[in-house]
């Protein structure tokens, strides 16, 4: 079996990090929360899937508690959201791209730390799905929304848990340089979810498989 060698620059968790906020921002402005309500959901989308995966699956400190850029990309999404949200009249398509670009890097991070930490391929597939959308489930919950992840509809978790096992085949089972193994996996989970909401690729309740 072929190791992961390295762990991806913390950049890509950065880059997540600042994408999430946004994603938070945004659905606190469409709820018309104040700058309190919409900072805290910016935090929550940013930080709450590699919460998860730090304190819970990796056990170790969060990283986000040991570098103070964690804060400045949070601080840069609340910025960047209001004022796109001021001046955008596509607040709701930006909403999604953002959301899917931001699963993807959160995923591919995810799945590389676990790695890392010495945990299963398995493992860290598991791993990298909950860094993906553990910070939107939480979000939804705090809001009072029925996650997304939950409900029937068009391809949400199961892009990312594509992703995250197209990383691992990619970087673990056939050599693939990491870097370029992550970059190919977060285009792959970014495009399956737009397809997805492009083409109305859906998934159904499972009640439903016998009723047809």
């Amino acid at each position: 079996m072929v190791g992961v060698s390295f762990l991806l620059p913390i950049e890509f968790d950065l880059v997540a990090t600042f994408l999430g906020a946004l994603t938070g921002v945004w659905a606190a402005t469409r709820r018309g929360y104040d700058v309190v309500g919409a900072l805290m959901l910016a935090i929550v989308s940013a930080v709450g899937g590699g919460l998860l995966r730090d304190a819970v699956f990796i056990a170790q400190i969060p990283v986000v508690m040991q570098d103070a850029r964690y804060l400045w990309a949070i601080l840069a999404g609340l910025g960047v959201g209001i004022l796109a949200f001021r001046w955008s009249k596509h607040v709701a398509g930006l909403f999604l791209y953002t959301d899917a670009l931001a699963m993807g890097v959160y995923g591919v991070y995810g799945v590389n730390r676990a790695l890392i930490a010495g945990l299963t391929p398995e493992a860290s597939v598991l791993v990298g799905l909950c860094n993906a959308v553990g910070g939107g489930l939480i979000r939804d919950v705090l809001v009072r929304e029925e996650p997304l992840m939950f409900k029937p509809g068009q391809l949400y978790s199961i892009a990312a848990l594509a992703g995250c096992i197209l990383f691992v085949v990619l970087s673990n089972r056939l050599g693939v340089d990491d870097q370029h193994a992550a970059w190919i996996a977060i285009a792959a989970t970014m495009t399956l979810r737009i397809l997805a909401i492009r083409f109305n690729w859906t998934t159904h309740a499972v009640a439903s498989w016998w009723r047809r």
